[in-house]
């Protein structure tokens, strides 16, 4: 038994030795560092550390624009969920398995299918420039000045796959539930669903009115036809007025753009496009802006692939004024 003690003794004796010995080499190595190569390290640390919570957990993201008020307004800063849904392992590239997949009313945060990319080399770095700033730098310009040519949009999932929507000429939307044979309003159909969100309308009636008379004149004026007084001056006052709602001055113009050429089979896809609403196929959401009056989205691109949303709209962090849950 003592011979025993005693080697444990020697082994424990070791053991401490040769931990104390490493920890003084460390300490020697650390003293004889260079303070600026001790400041990159920790920088370079600090920074996988921002890349990977980015990357693979929760991802800063800058809301680029007053399409989704009043749920959010432009600047506001917030986390989205990159987890539920499967991260990407590099921006761009090939994806985890998540945990669910995007549902009804859910806001999401996907890939603008419209962004015309500047090659794979650019959107890793603006990717990776953006998560490492916290999304306080974005190299890709056009994603802060214009919502079309961002490279990430945020809005909310309104239709899932087997619904059908619609535009009526007043810029209110209607549903078509699958298995229903019946369009019911937006605003019912949130009663239906028990899943209640707030729009923003910035248009009314007469508002309308004057997108409808201006954009058949200037859709007119397009073909090369001669314009009437009245369809000159509804063309006028469409170039002046701030009224906007580019859905439903593109459904007219290109109404009006098919009845001069029928026979143009571009006129004829694209007014079937917007006047017959948009079907969502199974594993596809059809993604809207809360903002109905001032927003491009699944109106103008359709549905997107669940593979192309990234992740869930989680908090607001920043402005603190507006901090909290999204839902």
């Amino acid at each position: 038994m003592k011979n025993l003690a005693a080697a444990l003794v020697n082994i424990t004796e070791t053991v401490l030795t040769m931990r104390a010995r490493r920890k003084a080499r460390g300490r020697i190595r650390q003293a004889r560092k260079h303070p600026l190569r001790d400041w990159i390290e920790a920088f370079l640390q600090a920074a996988l550390m921002v890349l990977v919570i980015n990357q693979f957990l929760l991802q800063a993201y800058r809301i680029p624009s007053g399409s989704m008020i009043r749920t959010f307004i432009e600047g506001d800063r917030i986390f989205v969920n990159k987890v539920v849904y499967g991260p990407e392992l590099l921006p761009g590239i090939s994806r985890l398995p998540g945990f669910a997949t995007p549902e009804r009313n859910e806001v999401i945060i996907f890939v603008n299918p419209s962004y015309i990319s500047r090659g794979a080399l650019f959107t890793l770095l603006q990717r990776t420039i953006y998560m490492l700033t916290l999304s306080l730098v974005d190299i890709d310009r056009d994603a802060i000045s214009n919502e079309a040519r961002a490279h990430l949009l945020i809005k909310r999932a309104v239709g899932v796959g087997g619904d059908r929507f619609r535009n009526d000429p007043f810029g209110n939307i209607e549903v078509l539930p699958a298995g229903s044979d019946q369009w019911i309003p937006e605003g019912e159909f949130q009663d239906l669903a028990d899943n209640h969100y707030e729009l923003q309308r910035l248009i009314d009636p007469q508002g309308y009115q004057v997108i409808h008379l201006g954009a058949r004149a200037l859709a007119l004026a397009e073909t090369g036809a001669e314009l009437t007084a009245e369809q000159q001056s509804a063309a006028d006052e469409m170039r002046r007025t701030p009224i906007r709602d580019p859905f439903e001055f593109e459904r007219v113009r290109h109404g009006t753009l098919f009845s001069a050429a029928p026979h143009l089979a571009r006129y004829r896809r694209r007014y079937q496009f917007v006047e017959n609403g948009w079907y969502v196929p199974a594993n596809r959401i059809l993604g809207l802006g809360d903002n109905r009056d001032n927003s491009r989205d699944g109106r103008y691109f359709g549905p997107v692939h669940e593979q192309n949303v990234l992740g869930r709209a989680m908090i607001i962090y920043w402005p603190i004024s507006r901090a909290g849950r999204v839902y």
